[in-house]
């Protein structure tokens, strides 16, 4: 039998890196894993009882998939654009769920919940109907003042609750009619889906440039309903995802232009993984009690197991922040994506576990995904200060980097005493080993050493008066 991923990318892997080829294989899983939850879904609706997924509605359902099927034999890449843009899976998953939640066949109808999930659907095949250039018109229903069409924009219409917008597109040209008020939008699709519109109802959705030649751009997704999970105050310091302005879409824009220059210090394979892996950011609000300019360093930022390829966060405050965001979060991008391929561990889920970067003890998961991220970032940090030209930059980059460094050596023994490893978690746990042991060839300045010494041992007395021994 052949493996899911051969050794020698799955020792790439453990040292925080992995080629283009490597990379690859992991996005070619979670996009099939993506297409099958999508057919799931469509069976699941058929298979519900009439209450929760009443004959219209399965209806449309299907109606919706024939425009997808029609697109994508027409430009099957702009149809599986909009399928595999991050944001769509945890809209199919919430859907699932409530198409096959717990409750007798005869229970009572869905909530406005469900059914505005579904109408999801209709604006999704929209969307691709779009992207490939097939002409259609159809009737969709906008919620909470929102029609988005995922990956191009969305219109923002003159109620809070639900309405119905007509959609036509033809040759480009697109219009959207909110039938409850004002005349119609008019808006202009261009051949990549960039949409735009002089019309201040229309909420584009910007598109970053690539990090690099022959890759997609990046898009900042402000406005997916689904960008979040809606389920209240994030935990851990995130904060809410929140909607641009001109001037912020503009700081954003800055900021990002300097990005991939910063990556690259960090190693081509920085370059590569933003390249292969980042498919949208998600804007969020400054940090819980940091102000609402989001001037501060403070800064918070996250990823979605469900949600292969975005990343969500509040904007750095830097660009060398912004690049460094970037190689944290796609570890845990890409260390999900290896963990659903791959089983690394069989140890439980108790929360037991101390990690510097945490107040809250951590499962064993929990402690890997961490481990593996800060490692990253020492590596990174460890290039960008040996790079550095700045007095300046290179003191922020040695003190990052001890950090990083200290508080990955504070827990690599739990990883590797662990029984519960499997073959592949084996090999991978012992190249992080390697490369943090690597690390020691360029140590930082002592002093730097000492502080980022004291802040993990200082860290882990607090925690263990906290959470006890």
């Amino acid at each position: 039998m052949i493996p899911p991923l051969p050794d020698h990318m799955l020792r790439r892997l453990g040292r925080t890196e992995g080629d283009a080829d490597t990379l690859r294989v992991l996005v070619r899983d979670q996009d099939t894993r993506r297409l099958v939850l999508l057919r799931a879904l469509l069976d699941a609706a058929g298979a519900a009882p009439t209450t929760v997924c009443p004959p219209r509605a399965l209806d449309r359902l299907r109606q919706d998939w024939a425009l997808l099927e029609k697109a994508e034999r027409a430009d099957r890449t702009a149809v599986r654009t909009v399928l595999l843009h991050p944001l769509v899976g945890p809209w199919a998953q919430r859907c699932l769920r409530g198409l096959t939640g717990p409750g007798p066949e005869s229970g009572p109808a869905p909530g406005p919940g469900l059914r505005a999930d579904l109408d999801h659907l209709s604006a999704l095949a929209a969307a691709a109907a779009i992207r490939a250039g097939i002409p259609f018109t159809t009737r969709l229903t906008a919620h909470d003042g929102l029609l988005p069409l995922p990956t191009l924009g969305a219109l923002g219409t003159a109620h809070d609750g639900s309405g119905t917008v007509d959609v036509t597109f033809c040759d480009g040209e697109l219009t959207l009619h909110d039938i409850s008020a004002g005349p119609p939008l008019a808006a202009h699709t261009d051949p990549d889906g960039t949409t735009g519109s002089a019309d201040p109802r229309w909420l584009p959705v910007l598109a970053l440039p690539a990090v690099r030649h022959g890759a997609g751009p990046v898009p900042l997704d402000d406005v997916d309903p689904y960008r979040t999970d809606g389920r209240g105050p994030r935990p851990h310091g995130l904060s809410t995802a929140t909607r641009l302005d001109d001037h912020a879409r503009k700081t954003w824009a800055e900021s990002w232009a300097a990005v991939a220059p910063l990556l690259r210090i960090g190693g081509e394979h920085r370059i590569t993984e933003a390249a292969v892996l980042l498919r949208c950011l998600v804007p969020l609000g400054p940090p819980p009690g940091s102000g609402t300019a989001g001037d501060s360093a403070a800064h918070c930022s996250g990823t979605r197991r469900e949600a292969f390829g975005a990343v969500l966060s509040s904007r750095p405050a830097t660009p060398a922040h912004f690049a460094s965001t970037l190689v944290h979060e796609l570890q845990h991008t890409k260390l999900a994506a290896l963990c659903a391929l791959v089983p690394l561990h069989h140890e439980d889920t108790e929360p037991r576990h101390f990690a510097p970067w945490r107040p809250d003890p951590r499962p064993f998961d929990g402690l890997l995904q961490g481990a593996y991220s800060h490692l990253a970032l020492a590596d990174y940090w460890q290039r960008f200060a040996l790079g550095a030209r700045r007095v300046t930059h290179r003191d922020l980059a040695w003190a990052e980097h001890a950090r990083c460094r200290e508080q990955v050596g504070a827990v690599l023994p739990a990883l590797a005493g662990s029984a519960a490893l499997t073959r592949e978690g084996r090999i991978l746990v012992n190249e992080m080993i390697a490369l943090y042991h690597r690390l020691d060839d360029c140590p930082p300045p002592a002093g730097h050493l000492a502080r980022a010494e004291a802040y993990v041992a200082t860290t882990k007395v607090i925690w263990q008066q906290r959470n006890g021994p």
